[in-house]
């Protein structure tokens, strides 16, 4: 087959790919970078993008949700995908399709303009992720196939991370659509680097026919919870009719989907790995890691913008050392696998660590600042660092070169739902526990309590000597002391949720007593 771009010589033997391993590796990282910072780098832009639009809140909305909604409907057939079209043509074909409509969406004048080609935009991202996983399981040599996680690993990391800050910086520079805008360069970039040098799999095989009905049933199962999980909160959970219907559509959805997977003969996912216990297990505990991952991004910065007044900026440089620490330790875990470490002992570091930012965390008050972040935020990264990249050499042991795109979708699709579940979760909680701790700091500070009129007092003549009269005083008095209520119930509810996403991530060490095969070997096993 003749290459695609004039002057772009494809690699073909084994021997050029594994020369070509590491311009690969951060190839497909890139792109995945890319994908990866547009599910966050919307937030930032919303008021922005309303102005303009003159869109509500809940209809903006649909434009982070379209996205994430596409994103996760095509991650678990992505490996079929990449077969059935060759895995170079479909990651090159991803790119075009994000770059195209990050386009689109830039030039944008109306809501549902945007919302739409947001979605196609998702579709496009969706391969990319899956793809570039199973890429490297081909390109790197057993030996070195730490190093390979822990590169892809950084992209799963940072991107995140990076997303509101980029985000911020954009908008406040320059305007909204060149969240986009910076798409193009850098999809660029990746484009003509995969059409040069990301090969196809050797181990593919297409389908005799297409599960038209299985694509449906996915669309609306996984479309569904993706939906409600976006939604949820917004729309007070089963208080809403809509979300109803979502819970309703995702059961049945994706019930009738596993169904038929197990039942014809060819599937778009073979659901079938999921019976082998080191993976399942690795499922599960990547779930956890996507839930640890995204909603600690979510909630710290949400922490320190509304009760500390960082703007997007400060908040993803204080966020930067994590993602650094983050990519260090990536490397250093992957030496250590190289040098016979077991993976689970890496992992259990890990996760005591991270527990352990995450109880340092709990001390954070509403008078910390940038230097009161820096180590817990930089253990964080160190105990997610640790995490990533045995997990994935464990989950991904016993699992045959020819099933690799296939598990690798069904792998990043459950951490995926992990951080939207973990972002509901934590959206939710923070509301609850915030009316919970007010309704507790409001027993201990009743207008009849000595201590509460002391202040309430010392407030009043502070106002007074502004020279406001005596009943405007005694309502600034009282609305200052119900603000500063509120602010410590807030606190209160970041300190308990961040300590629970530790306790969360501990819960799950039991399932490492399954994992004890590492990737590294089975590859060993299937070359001879």
């Amino acid at each position: 087959m003749k290459p695609w771009l004039p002057g772009l010589a494809r690699t073909t033997s084994k021997e050029s790919q594994y020369a070509s391993r590491y311009i690969i590796a951060l190839t497909v990282t890139l792109a995945s970078v890319l994908e990866l910072l547009d599910t966050s780098i919307v937030n930032v832009a919303i008021p922005h993008m309303m102005g303009t639009l003159g869109a509500t809140l809940d209809e903006i909305a649909w434009v982070s949700t379209g996205y994430v909604v596409a994103n996760v409907i095509v991650l678990p057939i992505s490996g079929w995908l990449s077969v059935q079209f060759g895995r170079r043509n479909y990651f090159a074909f991803s790119i075009i399709v994000f770059i195209v409509s990050s386009v689109a969406c830039g030039n944008a004048t109306s809501l549902g303009g945007l919302v739409f080609w947001r979605i196609v935009q998702g579709l496009g991202g969706g391969g990319l992720l899956s793809t570039a996983q199973s890429t490297l399981s081909e390109v790197f040599p057993p030996q070195e196939m730490g190093s390979a996680f822990a590169i892809f690993g950084l992209g799963i990391m940072v991107g995140p991370m990076l997303g509101p800050t980029v985000g911020g910086y954009l908008t406040e520079n320059y305007s909204w659509p060149w969240i986009f805008y910076i798409n193009v360069p850098l999809g660029a970039l990746a484009l003509l680097l995969s059409l040069q040098f990301v090969p196809d799999s050797k181990h593919g095989k297409k389908a005799e026919s297409v599960d038209y009905i299985g694509l449906l049933l996915l669309a609306i199962g996984v479309g569904a919870l993706q939906t409600l999980l976006e939604r949820g909160e917004r729309l007070e959970w089963l208080e809403s009719n809509e979300v109803i219907a979502y819970i309703v559509a995702s059961i049945l959805g994706l019930s009738a989907f596993i169904i038929r997977q197990l039942e014809i003969e060819h599937p778009i996912v073979d659901v079938r790995v999921v019976k082998d216990k080191q993976f399942a297990a690795g499922m599960i505990f990547g779930f956890i890691l996507g839930a640890a991952l995204y909603s600690t991004v979510f909630v710290f910065p949400v922490y320190v913008q509304t009760l500390m007044g960082f703007n997007a900026w400060q908040t993803g440089m204080a966020i930067l050392p994590s993602a650094i620490a983050s990519g260090i330790m990536m490397m250093m875990s992957s030496k250590l696998l190289q040098r016979g470490v077991k993976p689970t002992r890496i992992i259990f570091t890990g996760v005591v660590i991270f527990l352990f930012s995450m109880w340092q965390h709990q001390h954070f008050t509403t008078l910390s600042g940038a230097d009161d972040f820096f180590w817990p935020l930089v253990l964080r990264g160190i105990g997610l660092g640790l995490i990533f990249v045995p997990l994935s050499s464990v989950a991904m042991a016993n699992i045959p070169l020819h099933e690799t795109p296939n598990a690798t979708g069904i792998y990043n699709l459950c951490r995926q739902l992990g951080g939207s579940v973990g972002i509901a979760v934590s959206a939710t909680l923070l509301s609850s526990l915030q009316n919970a701790n007010r309704s507790s700091l409001l027993v201990h500070t009743a207008l009849n309590d000595p201590a509460t009129q002391e202040r309430l007092l010392a407030l009043q003549q502070h106002f007074a000597s502004l020279s406001l009269s005596e009943g405007v005083a005694k309502a600034r008095a009282l609305a200052t002391l119900s603000n500063q209520i509120s602010k410590q119930a807030a606190m209160l509810s970041y300190e308990q949720l961040f300590f629970g996403f530790g306790l969360v991530m501990l819960l799950v060490l039991p399932l490492l007593t399954v994992m004890k095969k590492t990737r590294a070997g089975n590859i060993s096993s299937d070359a001879h």
